[in-house]
């Protein structure tokens, strides 16, 4: 069984670690915060839950100290400030640029095999620059935006049809932000039926609208980030890489070429097993999505440069 690191002790951290303990996977998770007895106390409390949840997977609760991360297989970055209401993403870049290059440094240290799954935000640019910052190789950075982003169209759409999300294949692909991301509303399909030939037009566009707010609607109503679908969602993600699943998940991933883009992270859907995201899954778009992607991708890439115009990377 594996290890795996999660930097980050608030809400979506946290999440993330119970998640894993549902998904019993993992024989040791790390659990690091660098305020003083947060992660310890949330450890604590989710190893008393431990025969409830049927596993013995071990949580260790560490502030600070990323000795404790070694050998990990997978380190999971929450860190950084969230989102409050009315703040874009993009606008936590300053900030959450230097958190992320800080833990990124640490968790290699010790773990420099580790594939580093990226959900601090803005998502996208800081999965370009863990990636860059650190000369990794580029299936070894994953971002996890692409996943939670499905999930809520997902929900959205079983909504929408009155039927169970388990029932609902579907995917966002672009960046991680409320006017870049791209639900493919013609790519999803209710048991193998197109959705588009069961709702009206009028109703799969009210269903995108709703999954490209869908994190703002959330931060409006909580007074700040979603954690449980994030949580869960890089739960998933760190599941397929520990256990080498290799199942397509949409993810943030580094481009060399495929969808007519090159040195930029940005969402795709992506084979996830052992080695990280390894192998980028080209679907044939229309020139409508051919069109969405390519702005979505300029505007990604627009805001990744701020890391170059502040000398960040």
């Amino acid at each position: 069984m594996a290890k795996v690191s999660v930097i980050g002790a608030g809400n979506v951290g946290a999440s993330c670690v119970e998640a894993m303990l549902h998904l019993n996977f993992c024989s040791e998770i790390v659990l690091l915060d660098i305020k003083e007895g947060i992660s310890e106390g949330k450890a604590m409390d989710m190893m008393q839950a431990a025969k409830q949840y049927g596993t013995n997977t071990k949580i260790i609760g560490v502030t600070n100290d990323y000795s404790k991360t070694a050998n990990s297989d997978v380190v999971i970055i929450t860190s950084g400030i969230p989102r409050k209401p009315g703040m874009t993403r993009e606008e936590l870049i300053g900030v959450n640029s230097n958190i992320v290059s800080s833990v990124s440094e640490n968790v290699l240290k010790f773990s420099p095999k580790a594939v580093l799954m990226v959900i601090a935000n803005p998502m996208d640019p800081m999965t370009y620059l863990t990636l860059k910052k650190n000369k990794l190789p580029k299936n070894q950075v994953v971002g996890m935006g692409g996943q939670l982003d499905s999930s809520r169209f997902t929900y959205y759409l079983a909504q929408a049809l009155d039927v169970p999300v388990s029932d609902i294949e579907c995917m966002v692909i672009g960046g991680h932000g409320d006017k870049t991301m791209i639900p493919l509303i013609r790519f999803a399909t209710y048991k193998g039926i197109p959705v588009t030939k069961l709702l009206t037009k009028e109703v799969c566009d009210k269903v995108v609208a709703d999954t490209m707010v869908g994190g703002a609607t959330l931060t409006k109503l909580l007074g700040t980030s979603a954690w449980y679908a994030p949580g869960m969602s890089a739960a998933t993600m760190a599941k397929s890489i520990v256990m080498n699943e290799r199942k397509m998940i949409p993810c943030c991933c580094y481009l060399e070429g495929e969808y007519g883009q090159s040195d930029l992270c940005i969402g795709v859907p992506a084979i996830v097993g052992k080695n990280g995201w390894e192998k980028i899954v080209e679907l044939e778009l229309n020139e409508e999505e051919k069109a969405l992607f390519k702005a979505s991708a300029d505007a990604t890439r627009s805001t990744a440069n701020v890391l170059k115009e502040q000398n960040i990377i």
